[in-house]
């Protein structure tokens, strides 16, 4: 009886065992496969998922309609004429034009005065009629009208204009004008995404996006100690000048002033006056017409680099 109780738990262990084994080899099949499955020991599978920032980029807007809508109507469109100097060669050529076609005005009439015509941009920054624009665009304009979002062209007189920072005040007499919200041009941050609004070439307003790209810059094209530019990516060109520079806000923080390009068009390097600067001068020419400032003699170094007005 003492050996049959010692054999007889030997001879039950047998199927246990079995049965123990046959779970630990599943077990580790199951561990492995799990383990198989998992970022760590699947090298592709780390790189198929973003970082954190890709994925963050990647959920955020797809569309700047909203923003577009909310300060289209505010951005308008700066025709402008002036006297021109006339050349040897347009005096020829009008001399050239009366030998075969005659002069309507007759031979005693009055010459023909040259017109210089000039086409920018501008934002409208009150309710009650006020225009910001730059200085080059109505520098020297004996007419200066202003073509609203709405399809109204209405003339605008000019309140004030500032050389040294290249802005200038407009005033129109027209109801129902929304201005844009002026933002706060030192919070802005490199990186930051912009959009640029305006008419470039004439074509038509036009909204291009871009980041800002620096800040604090002096292109050396006008007075360099009130030069304190934006530096932006967001395609301009001429006719853009006098337009606005947008943040995500919604807000003005800069108005579109200077390419720079050694053929004319955009090369990605535009610069903007920062909405701050815009702010003091503004309230400046709505008030007396003009900047005042302490007399100061500025050498600045030329720049060999190609500046052009927008």
């Amino acid at each position: 009886m003492d050996s049959q109780r010692v054999h007889l738990p030997a001879r039950g262990a047998r199927p246990f065992l079995g049965l123990s084994m046959t779970a630990v080899l599943i077990g580790g099949a199951l561990w492995h496969g799990v383990a198989a499955q998992s970022p760590a020991a699947n090298p592709a599978s780390v790189h198929a998922s973003p970082p954190a920032v890709a994925r963050d980029i990647g959920a955020g807007r797809t569309s700047y309609a909203d923003l577009v809508k909310l300060v289209a109507p505010s951005v308008v469109t700066i025709r402008v004429e002036g006297r021109a100097e006339a050349s040897q060669t347009s005096l020829d050529q009008d001399e050239l034009l009366r030998r075969f076609f005659g002069d309507r005005q007759g031979a005693r009439g009055p010459a023909r005065q040259p017109k210089a015509h000039g086409l920018g941009s501008g934002v409208v920054v009150s309710a009650d009629g006020y225009i910001l624009t730059n200085h080059h665009v109505v520098n020297g304009a004996d007419d200066i009208k202003v073509d609203l979002q709405d399809g109204r062209t209405v003339k605008a007189t000019l309140v004030g204009s500032d050389q040294p920072s290249d802005l200038a005040l407009l005033k129109v007499a027209a109801a129902g004008l929304k201005a844009v919200p002026v933002g706060n041009s030192d919070a802005v941050e490199v990186g930051d995404v912009v959009l640029a609004i305006g008419n470039p070439l004439g074509i038509g307003q036009t909204v291009t996006m871009g980041i800002v790209s620096a800040k604090s810059r002096a292109t050396g094209l006008g007075e360099g100690g009130y030069e304190d530019f934006l530096q932006t990516d967001a395609p301009i060109n001429r006719g853009n000048s006098g337009g606005a520079l947008i943040s995500m806000k919604g807000e003005l923080i800069g108005i579109n002033s200077q390419i720079m390009s050694p053929s004319g068009g955009n090369i990605g390097i535009g610069f903007a006056i920062p909405s701050n600067m815009a702010k003091h001068v503004m309230s400046a020419l709505r008030t007396d017409g003009h900047v005042r400032r302490a007399s100061w003699a500025c050498r600045c170094r030329t720049s060999r680099r190609t500046w052009l007005t927008a």
